[in-house]
């Protein structure tokens, strides 16, 4: 492989349960019942808030109404990011692996459907312009479609200036695994940040399962290919 594409939520940032909670209240104002689990899962993670939105009520949603009600629900979620110190940080074992990629520059982006505003947070909470070229990270602009699209991973591999059957994909969303596999991603690593290892071996594209970023595998960058 030549290069890397990150998911971010429950990825690099283990942060899910905190948009469950989120959601869960918006969801209840949006149709009067909490979403289940497994709507969780399948209509909530990798998508955009406009998609979650539209599922919520049953109809496309006014511009007006995703706007309102997307910036509301981040806020919370980001006051609660801050509440939150001591989870508030990189996942176990990501900042190595950064510092791996970059010793040996090897080719990296994120690919996230947050919007900018959360982005903008992230980059500067978590310092992310140690590891990325923050041009090259893919989020939610409101014109790529939603995961398991594979417009967000195809777009990342050509910043990356590499085919997709070059790049690892890491995710950890149902939707986000269906996207990098519709992309042609060479290879799909699941961490476990939330479901258990079992939930991701009934899934066959991907191809590993690893439960922190120091399970991952160094060995299958072609680092000596990165550093020419």
């Amino acid at each position: 492989m030549k290069g890397i594409i990150f998911d971010f939520n429950g990825t690099l940032y283990w942060d899910s349960q905190l948009h469950y909670d989120a959601w869960r209240e918006f969801s209840k104002i949006l149709r009067g019942t909490a979403f289940s689990d497994e709507e969780m899962r399948d209509k909530m993670f990798g998508h955009t808030n406009a998609d979650i939105i539209e599922y919520a009520i049953g109809k496309k949603p006014s511009e007006e109404m995703v706007e309102k009600y997307a910036k509301e629900k981040e806020s919370l979620y980001r006051k609660r990011c801050l509440l939150d110190r001591e989870s508030f940080k990189l996942a176990p074992g990501a900042v190595r692996f950064l510092d791996f990629l970059k010793e040996n520059n090897i080719p990296r982006t994120i690919a996230t459907m947050s919007e900018w505003d959360n982005v903008e947070f992230y980059i500067k909470e978590f310092n992310l312009a140690k590891w990325f070229d923050l041009d090259k990270i893919v989020y939610s602009n409101g014109k790529i479609p939603g995961k398991p699209a594979p417009d967000i991973f195809l777009i990342a591999a050509e910043r990356l200036g590499l085919e997709p059957k070059d790049c690892v994909v890491v995710e950890d969303a149902i939707a986000g695994i269906k996207s990098a596999q519709s992309a042609g991603i060479g290879k799909i690593l699941a961490i476990a940040s939330l479901e258990p290892i079992e939930f991701y071996k009934q899934i066959d594209c991907v191809d590993t399962i690893i439960k922190n970023f120091d399970e991952l595998d160094r060995a299958i960058f072609d680092c000596q290919l990165s550093r020419s």
